[in-house]
């Protein structure tokens, strides 16, 4: 079969602080193509839905692919399957992902026929089955996994070995388009799967059942070997959770003497618990860190379930300055926030060095303040759900939220972008300009074009062509599993040692 993946177009954040490449939609086009399909894809972060129409009109695929990984996305996905089935009615439709994955019932309900199945879990573990049963014309809903209008298949699985999915790099065809803040072009790369923690905000672990797999070092190497671009983002949810597992495949890139600049995700006590993994990935070339802080008090680290304690959360960001780091931490702004809470926030953003980022708590289908959350969803516009919108009661006016809000993220504007920073990374920019990579200077002006709290405001006037089904009556006493796509197996769905198991086991609450 002529299959197409199709990535849909950037969201508000991607627009200023990064543009990643199309990972999970390159492994999931590598399976296919090792089936045997012809494939090809193309991403509407770089690309317009005008080059959309016309490939699918001069190729004429037999089936397009979407990825959901974003639940912002969803409407688009929706209107353009609408578009693509009003003029090719025989053309196969199916969107996979991580947010399709927890909303499948509601996207076939307002696609109206223009979807032809979800594909949750996993794509990388049935896409190949699925597209084997639309050519035969068999039931699809035999297919793990597969959500249609006329029901469920059986549970999705997960793939086999991680060690077997390469992505298809080669198939992106503006590869140098991808960046996270100066890796300027940045690739992406994955060492792990999963997370084996349960924040409240978070829906990765409810994703896979709290499992963590890993790929083998020698196989994450040979990778990284075949990568161009200079610049690395590590895609895992928490960097390092197994040290053993980092040191090895440190070894591996040391051995092949692979240079590359990495950027990476992580937490503020697997920092500190593995000093000697991230001292060791300095030296490898790891310059950039983001660390999920979410709140700088006890009360709102209680909220989120994440059991680190402050002192430790400020000894990890020391311990990463003392390595030369560049470290992005992350804050979650509650509704609930006033001026005088804001004020607090800047001025602790000013004291310190860190990037910092503020996003706002959104309940998504799939975490657990989704199902428990006592307050009121004040909108059901899956647009507004990008942690960059507020979605639940503010206790300011809802203008005033904004520009509280903005006005708190403008810290990071004034201290980290525009011309104080060019000054400050000038060899930097002036190095990448000179081979022809303008993502990162163009970032530097586009803050406020983008982060602005009249264009936040009017967001929330648009029309409301498709609605969330809101979560059912919330309980504390709800059973989180209910919210799980891959089922919990327990300690046997996580590839870590005794000790490593003990330590995140102490550094939960203990939901799933």
């Amino acid at each position: 079969m002529k299959v197409l993946a199709v990535h849909p177009s950037g969201l508000m954040y991607t627009r200023v602080f990064l543009r990643l490449e199309p990972l999970g939609l390159e492994t999931v086009a590598a399976v296919l193509r090792a089936a045997a399909h012809e494939v090809r894809l193309l991403d509407l972060q770089v690309e317009s839905h005008r080059d959309l129409e016309r490939l699918i009109r001069k190729w004429r695929p037999d089936a397009v692919c979407f990825s959901g990984n974003y639940l912002a996305n969803i409407p688009e996905i929706i209107d353009l399957s609408k578009a693509i089935k009003a003029q090719w009615p025989d053309c196969f439709v199916f969107v996979g992902g991580h947010s399709a994955s927890f909303t499948a019932a509601d996207m076939l309900k307002h696609a109206d026929g223009a979807i032809d199945c979800v594909l949750r879990g996993e794509g990388e573990a049935k896409v190949a089955e699925l597209l084997d049963a639309v050519a035969r014309h068999a039931d699809l809903l035999a297919i793990p996994g597969v959500v249609t209008c006329r029901g469920e298949g059986p549970l999705p699985g997960f793939a086999e070995s991680l060690d077997q999915v390469r992505p298809a790099r080669d198939l992106l065809r503006h590869r140098r388009k991808y960046f996270i803040g100066v890796l300027d072009p940045c690739a992406s790369i994955e060492f792990a799967r999963g997370c084996p923690w349960d924040c409240t905000f978070c829906s990765a672990w409810t994703f896979y059942g709290r499992s963590y797999r890993s790929r083998s070092p020698e196989v994450i190497a040979d990778e990284l070997a075949s990568i161009r671009e200079p610049g690395i983002f590590i895609v895992d949810d928490v960097a390092f959770v197994h040290a053993d597992h980092g040191m090895a495949i440190g070894r591996e890139i040391e051995r092949r003497g692979i240079r590359k600049k990495y950027y990476l995700e992580t937490r503020g006590d697997v920092l500190l618990r593995n000093r000697e993994v991230f001292e060791y990935w300095r030296e490898l070339g790891l310059q950039y860190m983001f660390i999920g802080m979410e709140a700088i008090d006890a009360e709102g680290l209680k909220a989120f379930r994440k059991r680190v304690n402050l002192d430790k959360n400020f000894e990890a960001l020391a311990f990463a300055r003392s390595l030369g780091i560049t470290v992005a931490i992350n804050l979650i702004a509650d509704p609930d926030w006033d001026h005088d809470r804001f004020e607090a926030i800047r001025q602790w953003c000013l004291e310190i060095p860190e990037i910092v980022n503020i996003s706002v708590n959104t309940p998504y289908p799939g975490t657990e303040i989704w199902l428990r959350e006592h307050r009121q969803l004040t909108s059901l516009d899956y647009r507004l759900y990008d942690i960059q919108h507020a979605v639940l009661p503010t206790k300011l006016p809802l203008p005033e939220f904004y520009r509280e809000l903005v006005r708190t993220q403008q810290v990071l504007n004034r201290k980290h972008l525009g011309w104080s920073a060019l000054r400050g990374a000038a060899s930097e920019a002036a190095h990448l300009l000179m081979h022809g990579q303008t993502n990162f200077v163009r970032m530097l002006w586009r803050f406020n074009s983008v982060f602005n709290p009249n264009l936040q405001l009017n967001d929330h006037a648009r029309e409301v062509r498709y609605s969330m089904t809101p979560p059912a009556a919330s309980t504390e006493h709800a059973n989180v599993k209910v919210l799980y796509v891959h089922g919990p197996a327990g300690r046997k769905g996580r590839k870590l040692d005794d000790a490593t198991e003990s330590f995140v086991d102490e550094t939960r609450t203990g939901a799933g």
